[in-house]
């Protein structure tokens, strides 16, 4: 079903039912934006960013509560846990693409990597999924990880910190 909306150039046929489900799936999959394109036609869905929680770093395993969950330490001023952030992220492994992040190979599986475990160089340490492919994201160099920015079934940003291995 097509319903016909004006523009500057002239009446435009808009498939509603198509920009429906396009602003349904930029909810499911937490998208900022969303594009298609049939021909010369071009729909374009967008939303503004929800706003982001201040970053912080983890230092429980992966089987740790959700953020808003973790009570804020009352003794631990702010300065320090900036301090931290910059300098765990010069070891961070940045995510190469947009997508959810999976760490581990499936529901039931326990995670690829914890804070605190051994890694190889080249060993999976999580897994990004990009339109219904996982890309599995491995360890630049050996090292211990150090700290896990995101949970399962978070989406992720091109070169957003994923994990850090020092």
């Amino acid at each position: 079903m097509a319903d016909k909306i004006e523009s500057n150039g002239g009446p435009m046929q808009i498939d509603v039912k198509l920009v429906r489900d396009l602003a349904k799936m930029l909810d499911q999959t937490n998208l900022t934006e969303i594009e298609v394109a049939d021909g010369e036609r071009r729909i374009r869905v967008a939303r503004e960013p929800a706003p982001q929680a201040a970053s912080f770093v983890a230092t429980a395993p992966m089987a740790a509560p959700a953020l808003a969950s973790i009570p804020a330490p009352a003794a631990t001023p702010a300065p320090v846990a900036a301090a931290v952030a910059p300098q765990a992220d010069a070891n961070a492994v940045k995510s190469p693409m947009v997508g959810t992040v999976y760490l581990a190979s499936e529901p039931s599986a326990p995670p690829f990597v914890s804070v605190g475990d051994t890694v190889k160089a080249g060993q999976t340490l999580l897994i990004v999924e990009a339109m219904k492919v996982m890309n599995p994201i491995t360890a630049p160099a050996a090292g211990t990880v150090k700290a896990v920015f995101v949970e399962n079934g978070q989406p992720v940003e091109y070169d957003q910190p994923l994990i850090v291995v020092a």
